[in-house]
């Protein structure tokens, strides 16, 4: 708790709200959203561009503007950033309120004219930090606190993940989790470690409701970001909420496994 908010402060003199569209500031929500994708260099410019279409597609589908609806506000803040190294965090599209059809495709046309960046490395932990920064200078109230974060490999470079993610938890934000295992498997991906969707449920998600969808198929990438945000947006409303997170049962997977494979191979260009 103490390392986030000494980097919010650090960071107070920075501001989140965009020169277009509708800049979220001292509003009620239903749910404050991050999005936080991962552009390390493991994933070819064809699964970003994908991954990319795929958020803006899913902002303009009927299906995701009627969750949106049905809050019990109508109305959501969403911000969408870019990670990868320790160092590499960018918003790409500033908060914005979204309260039906025009503010969505709004989003979705700001976000789909962005150029798309690729960087070297992949720190879970550093997005996840950036997303909790992010939510504190928000100036939004929302009944809901949720970092959505993507990724294709383990955190390799940073803080380990495992107590960043119980940081955020402690803040009272759930992190939910799309793990993209379409490249797990190739042999010239030395990068990639087996059962990435173990990792995540045990390493990275976390909090009230928190859950994750897998991606292993390039051609359904965008029908899971589109799933995945219908449900983060008609989540159980908080007085359904558990009130707390059950205990966690001991890691099935190393939760520092990129760390050590990072360590054993001597390309210096971490993916």
């Amino acid at each position: 708790m103490r390392r986030i908010a000494a980097v919010v402060m650090l960071a107070a003199g920075l501001s989140t709200l965009g020169a277009s569209g509708t800049a979220a500031q001292d509003f009620d929500v239903d749910l404050a959203l991050v999005l936080a994708v991962d552009v390390s260099r493991s994933m070819d410019l064809d699964e970003q561009r994908v991954q990319r279409d795929g958020y803006a597609a899913a902002f303009r589908h009927p299906e995701v503007i009627a969750a949106i609806a049905s809050g019990l506000v109508g109305r959501i803040a969403v911000t969408y950033m870019e990670w990868a190294g320790a160092t590499y965090q960018s918003v790409i599209v500033p908060w914005r309120i979204i309260a039906g059809r025009q503010e969505a495709e709004a989003f979705a046309a700001e976000l789909a004219a962005a150029p798309i960046m690729r960087e070297r490395g992949t720190s879970i932990s550093g997005g996840l930090l950036a997303a909790a920064r992010q939510l504190a200078e928000s100036n939004v109230s929302g009944f809901r606190r949720v970092v959505d974060i993507s990724g294709d490999g383990a955190n390799n470079i940073g803080s380990p993940v495992v107590p960043m993610r119980d940081q955020l938890v402690d803040e009272g934000i759930t992190i939910n989790g799309l793990p993209i295992m379409i490249r797990q498997q190739e042999p010239d991906n030395p990068y990639g470690i087996d059962h990435l969707d173990i990792y995540y449920e045990d390493c990275v998600i976390g909090g009230p409701g928190a859950f994750m969808i897998t991606v292993d198929d390039l051609d359904r990438f965008a029908v899971a970001i589109r799933r995945k945000l219908v449900l983060e947006i008609a989540g159980l409303p908080p007085r359904l909420m558990p009130a707390a997170s059950p205990p966690r049962a001991e890691p099935r997977v190393d939760c520092l496994i990129g760390e050590k494979a990072r360590g054993r191979w001597l390309d210096p260009f971490i993916k």
